[in-house]
């Protein structure tokens, strides 16, 4: 059993039952607990309008509970959708390096963030002391392909001697990096994301590297080897070089039209 419900609180209005996707709450004088595959979304407790449902692994956490309406939401359409188009990739970055409360804040977006299976298994890594040990480590497990992609090659000759370049050919002028691990690449995607718009409203900015990301494609066992705390069976869907932006644009530019079909 996953729930706790307050029988003195419980109205046994039905809400719970309602938007409860694994048949696990029924309705008698109140609600009650089938035991059928509960996955701890929260939809139970999220919707009880006396707050008679809780989840037991959140006993003690109170704290993190806020009421508010669902008729209220904090932005509307045209301000998001602004917010949105002036989102660029930034690659020129100050010297000033982000602090941990602010790494902080930036994951209470990735906290919030859905996940396939509610199975919430999204990890993060900040590196910041060992980046360089880490791109290097990386270098030596994506070289393979330096034929194929000439940026490689331009790392691992950055790697030799940095004497003549200006930016680091992968890094830019990035001193910073977030890496995202999960077992499901989607789940990683969008706590990311999120985490990378919240990012936006806290003065910084940054880009997705690819070329990182190809590490975990070509050997994942030896990308591994850096990280010996995490799960191996969690792979690393995002790499998200993170600053405070030197450059600021101006204006929006036009897209690509985006194909629908609508069927």
């Amino acid at each position: 059993m996953k729930l706790m419900i307050d029988d003195e609180k419980c109205i046994a209005c039905g809400q719970c039952k309602a938007v409860c996707i694994r048949d696990n709450i029924e309705i008698d004088e109140v609600a009650y607990e089938t035991g059928s595959n509960c996955f701890e979304c929260g939809h139970c407790m999220a919707i009880c309008p006396t707050g008679a449902v809780t989840l037991k692994i959140f006993k003690g956490r109170e704290d993190r509970i806020e009421e508010y309406s669902s008729k209220e939401l904090p932005i509307d359409y045209r301000d998001l959708l602004q917010f949105l188009k002036q989102r660029r990739s930034m690659r020129w970055f100050k010297r000033k390096k982000i602090d941990k409360d602010t790494f902080n804040k930036l994951l209470e977006g990735a906290y919030y963030s859905p996940s396939a299976q509610n199975e919430q298994d999204v990890e993060f890594v900040v590196l910041d002391r060992r980046l360089n040990d880490f791109m290097k480590h990386v270098y030596e497990i994506i070289k393979v392909e330096e034929n194929e992609f000439f940026r490689i090659k331009e790392f691992g000759d950055y790697l030799r001697d940095n004497s003549t370049k200006k930016y680091h050919p992968l890094l830019w002028q990035g001193h910073q990096l977030i890496l995202t691990f999960s077992t499901d690449k989607t789940s990683a995607v969008i706590a990311n994301t999120r985490m990378e718009l919240l990012a936006y409203t806290l003065g910084l900015g940054g880009f997705y590297s690819l070329f990182i990301l190809k590490a975990d494609e070509i050997d994942h066992d030896r990308l591994m080897e850096f990280f010996p705390g995490i799960d191996k069976s969690k792979h690393m869907y995002s790499a998200f070089i993170i600053g405070y932006p030197k450059k600021t644009f101006r204006r929006t530019i036009p897209h690509k039209e985006i194909k629908v079909n609508y069927m």
